[in-house]
């Protein structure tokens, strides 16, 4: 299901992207000229080491902030002609996030913590509960959906987190250091569900890494280093995490 250059338009095309803070007397220049195209279906990590920029450009692509200057379309939209209620809307529906540390309702059951993004969109009650136990079912823990997140583990809540991500049915997901906060065998599961993910459903996954295991699950790997693009490779052999997610 995934789409290359050569078959459709980018969903997302950033050109010449900067971002700089000012701290006190001190000026820092995150983001020095970054451009890239990235495509419907893509999977790919941008990877770079702390302080590289590899965090702030990943909030600029989810809509979390905008550069200083240089232009970024979404979906052949300008996003810098977007306004707050606008950007709002198309966090809630184009883009799902998935971060390290989960950021979970910690006593509250995985289904109600699924359903937040709904009740922030308007969606009724009914549809609500089917959606979330349906993206529950996708992660595999549609066994689980009474659980409060504290009584789940790490693997779980971050399964628990991705199907958050996706019950508004995203073209893309943003995962930012998805497995740092879990051991092997649970990073390895995790990875693999992103994999099944993209091939299934078509979702463009952005990985947002210093992690090389990471990097090695995906098609296209993007360097960033001093707030600038370095490289863009096509990663021929990509690793598979495994076959299936088992259900919890």
């Amino acid at each position: 299901m995934t789409m290359t250059a050569a078959s459709a338009a980018p969903v997302i095309d950033a050109l010449d992207l900067t971002k700089t803070y000012t701290i006190g007397e001190n000026v820092v220049r995150a983001l020095q000229g970054a451009t890239l195209k990235i495509y419907p279906g893509d999977l790919l990590a941008i990877m770079g080491p702390s302080g590289s920029g590899k965090s702030t450009l990943m909030n600029i692509l989810g809509c979390l902030d905008q550069p200083t200057s240089g232009t970024y379309r979404l979906d052949g939209v300008d996003v810098k002609g977007l306004k707050d209620d606008q950007l709002a809307e198309v966090r809630n529906h184009k883009i799902g996030f998935v971060f390290q540390s989960f950021n979970l309702l910690r006593r509250t059951n995985a289904l109600n913590n699924v359903e937040q993004p709904l009740i922030y969109g308007g969606v009724n009650a009914r549809e609500r509960r089917t959606r979330a136990l349906a993206a529950l079912e996708a992660v595999g823990l549609g066994q689980r959906w009474r659980h409060a997140a504290n009584e789940l583990s790490g693997g779980q809540q971050q399964r628990v987190a991705i199907a958050r991500a996706l019950v508004s049915e995203p073209a893309i997901i943003l995962a930012d250091e998805p497995t740092g906060n879990l051991d092997s065998k649970s990073g390895a599961e995790i990875m693999c569900l992103f994999q099944r993910l993209n091939e299934e459903k078509g979702i463009t996954i952005i990985f947002v890494t210093h992690d090389p295991r990471i990097a090695g699950h995906c098609r296209r790997i993007i360097r960033i280093s001093d707030g600038k693009i370095v490289a863009d490779e096509v990663n021929p052999s990509p690793l598979q995490a495994c076959s299936d997610i088992p259900e919890a």
